[in-house]
């Protein structure tokens, strides 16, 4: 009987000692998934923010650190923030903080350094906006073991533009493609950039290429030479083809310039060389084809007098529709690539200002 009464006991106090291990452990579960949680956070309070070629901007990040797990110091605080490519594996290098150490990269030198409005704000301001900065910027904040980021998209106002040289369509590869842009004042257009000009209506039936190496182009109104008449309007999608050996149009982008657009009133019409002399005597130079653009987008720029550019085309801005000049539509008018010693036009110049 003692035995029994003692084999109860010692079931009851092992019991006991199970459940008080029990509330023990669990106990402990919920400590160390606190202390495993996360101890470093950053947000950004905008996921686009907008501007132009020329201004200023600041990209929002700020980090939110638990103060038991680092202590009240900030001085091991790394800050990096990097510019985010087309296909999302590769990254650009823009500027990184730690303590008094500061680095810029590239073309961003000299244009970028940290708000600093508080101990946690990580924000990243950039200066006199070049047409390439558009994008998405990733902020990594790191302490210690700890890190966690943050991606804000950079957008700037402009006006996406088709652009085929003197060789006529589908005569430039990827590389082409993109030097082509440059040279008329713009870069190479990315697919959301497309996306937002075809849904303000561009519409064009030529494929070109995109910064991304994909090849696009937009529809609004469906028709038989573009992908059919009983297709819904978008951006028809090519796919990717070979940089080097496949050739397109593009299309280009461009934003606000720091200059003056004009048409140069002279007494007579002029060749091509006439052109580009009459636009020096004048103290500027021959207009590009982005400017024209930029000119007529953005600053609703309208004549209806047919003028050289710097690639040796012709073309003339309308805002304002009306007959004679662009009865349907407002737009940038092409008149052609003539011929530049013998066809006579007037000429748009640009004066930049310094």
């Amino acid at each position: 009987m003692k035995s029994l009464l003692l084999l109860v006991l010692i079931s009851i106090c092992w019991a006991d000692h199970l459940s008080d291990n029990y509330t023990l452990d669990h106990d402990r579960v919920i400590h160390i998934q606190a202390e495993n949680g996360p101890r470093l956070l950053v947000e950004a309070e905008q996921a686009k923010v907008f501007s132009h070629r020329g201004g200023n901007v600041t990209l929002p990040c700020k980090f939110y650190r638990d103060p038991t797990a680092f202590g009240s110091g900030i001085h091991k605080i790394r800050i990096k923030w990097t510019k985010l490519t087309s296909d999302y594996l590769k990254e650009v290098d823009v500027f990184v903080s730690m303590g008094y150490h500061k680095k810029t990269y590239g073309g961003y030198q000299g244009r970028v350094f940290l708000k600093g409005g508080s101990d946690n704000d990580a924000s990243l301001v950039i200066t006199d906006l070049t047409l390439e900065d558009y994008g998405r910027y990733k902020c990594e904040v790191i302490e210690g073991l700890e890190d966690d980021t943050a991606v804000v998209a950079l957008d700037l106002q402009g006006v996406v533009f088709p652009y085929f040289p003197r060789l006529g369509r589908y005569n430039l590869n990827f590389h082409e493609a993109q030097q082509a842009c440059l040279d008329q004042d713009a870069v190479i257009a990315s697919f959301d950039q497309l996306y937002d000009a075809w849904r303000g209506g561009l519409d064009w039936c030529n494929a070109g290429w995109l910064s991304d190496g994909s090849v696009q182009y937009p529809i609004t109104k469906p028709r038989e030479p573009c992908g059919g008449q009983n297709t819904v309007p978008g951006v028809r999608n090519y796919g990717f083809w070979d940089k080097d050996k496949s050739r397109y149009d593009v299309f280009c982008f461009t934003s606000n310039f720091n200059g003056r657009f004009y048409y140069l009133i002279h007494p007579t019409k002029l060749t091509y060389d006439e052109a580009v002399q009459a636009c020096l005597n004048d103290g500027a130079q021959i207009a590009k084809v982005g400017q024209i653009f930029a000119a007529w987008k953005l600053l609703g720029y309208d004549r209806c007098d047919a003028g050289w550019l710097a690639d040796g085309s012709v073309r003339y801005p309308i805002s304002r529709p009306r007959r004679r000049c662009s009865p349907t539509e407002a737009a940038v008018r092409f008149v052609g690539f003539p011929d530049k010693k013998h066809k006579l036009y007037g000429v748009y110049c640009f004066r930049a200002y310094n």
